[in-house]
């Protein structure tokens, strides 16, 4: 059986802005409009489909595993758009990074609240 991951929808107050934040954070495109969504497309196939959301929104957590290389350069983003960050999901560490599993992870926030996190080993794949 082949299962994968095709698509999900994200929650967003101005979904142009929330696809261009996280384009511009990752070093990715945002594709044209597709219906009321805005996507985009993360290397491994799987889209975020942004769409607008009127009200509150509840924050989702998004984590996206990066080569060390694109660890620096995304890490370098965050930090040169000034955004706060974070060494663990419940943002008690501010400021920091993890070295979890032998590899190294950060979080972050979207502008709708969404946790983003970048990391460059899986969760339990040793160190």
């Amino acid at each position: 059986m082949t299962v994968r991951l095709n698509h999900t929808i994200v929650a967003a107050h101005d979904k142009k802005a929330s696809a261009r934040f996280l384009a511009d954070i990752l070093g990715l495109e945002v594709s044209p409009q597709y219906s009321p969504f805005i996507p985009v497309e993360i290397p491994n196939g799987v889209t975020l489909d942004y769409l607008e959301s009127p009200g509150a929104i509840t924050p989702q957590h998004y984590a996206f595993l990066v080569s060390e290389d694109d660890f620096d350069t995304i890490f370098d983003r965050i930090r040169e758009a000034g955004l706060t960050y974070w060494a663990d999901p419940f943002h008690s560490r501010p400021g920091e990074i993890n070295r979890n599993d032998g590899g190294r992870g950060t979080y972050f926030d979207d502008p709708n609240g969404h946790n983003l996190e970048i990391l460059t080993r899986p969760y339990g794949s040793g160190g």
